[in-house]
């Protein structure tokens, strides 16, 4: 069984800085595409970084440079760290992974779709 598990989040104010992991189980980070999505207002996820099984990378536009996906694969966890953060970064961030090994992960999904595995969630909140 496939379990993403995500650390917690955080309320920052502007400027500051937050590093969330998701720690996977019954899949290897090294082998997997992996990624990050934000859920929008309307219940949409949107992908802010992807790293694909052949260490390509992916990050939204409005959060390059001061956002940076990462893995540790002898720890199977996935990281993206935050850097510079600014009030319209706010929202629930997903952990995700596709549940076919050829599965990709899009720019917009379904929160929760059966396509995909999803961590469970963590609320970044940047105040001005």
């Amino acid at each position: 069984e496939v379990q993403l598990v995500q650390s917690e989040g955080g309320s920052v104010q502007a400027g500051g800085s937050l590093t969330l992991s998701c720690a996977a189980s019954g899949l290897s980070v090294a082998d997997s595409t992996m990624g990050w999505y934000r859920q929008t207002p309307g219940d949409e996820c949107e992908l802010v970084s992807r790293y694909s099984s052949d260490a390509i990378t992916y990050t939204k536009n409005s959060v390059k440079g001061r956002f940076a996906i990462s893995r540790d694969n002898a720890k199977n966890t996935l990281y993206l760290q935050m850097n510079t953060l600014k009030p319209e970064d706010t929202g629930v961030y997903f952990c995700a992974a596709p549940r076919s090994r050829d599965g990709e992960l899009y720019i917009w999904a379904v929160c929760g779709n059966r396509f995909v595995y999803w961590g469970q969630g963590t609320q970044v909140t940047v105040s001005s």
